[in-house]
């Protein structure tokens, strides 16, 4: 089963509560209270998103979290390559991929187009879309088949 990260589904539960209220900063406490989540949880997904450089904080006492950049400026691939790293199929369908089997495989190319697809799907969807309860509308099309293998491996 392909499967997101419960961090990764944590990170846009906690980014999508921010987004509601862009000009107010929010507290982790608060943050988790709102959403459910464990206050470590959250304050360890917040430290992942921060580090990233999707959210800015600010101590004190009208201190914590804020986007970073406005909610339809981050993607929800930002999200979950700042929780998980890199979004990639197959061990070869990222630029950093290192597999001993690429050279004799057959399938390399391909999986490069899928993970290709993939990535920009989710490039497709911003926190915006993705905090809003309407439907998302999807790409009906991705223009995978085009691309060069080379080209797959940079994006």
């Amino acid at each position: 089963m392909l499967k997101l990260s419960k961090m990764s589904d944590y990170g846009a539960v906690v980014m999508a509560q921010i987004s509601r209220h862009p000009d107010c900063s929010h507290a982790a406490a608060d943050i988790a209270d709102r959403v459910g989540l464990p206050r470590p949880t959250v304050s360890k997904t917040l430290k992942l998103l921060l580090r990233a450089g999707l959210l800015t904080s600010q101590r004190g006492v009208n201190g914590g979290y804020r986007l970073a950049r406005s909610a339809s400026a981050i993607t929800v691939r930002d999200i979950i390559t700042a929780i998980d790293g890199p979004v990639a199929m197959t061990e070869c369908s990222h630029g950093h991929g290192d597999c001993d089997l690429m050279a004799s495989c057959g399938v390399a190319s391909n999986w490069q187009r899928v993970s290709l697809a993939v990535r920009q799907l989710l490039d497709s969807v911003t926190l915006a879309d993705l905090a809003h309860d309407a439907p998302i509308k999807l790409p009906v099309q991705l223009p995978i088949q085009s691309v060069a293998l080379g080209e797959a491996r940079r994006l």
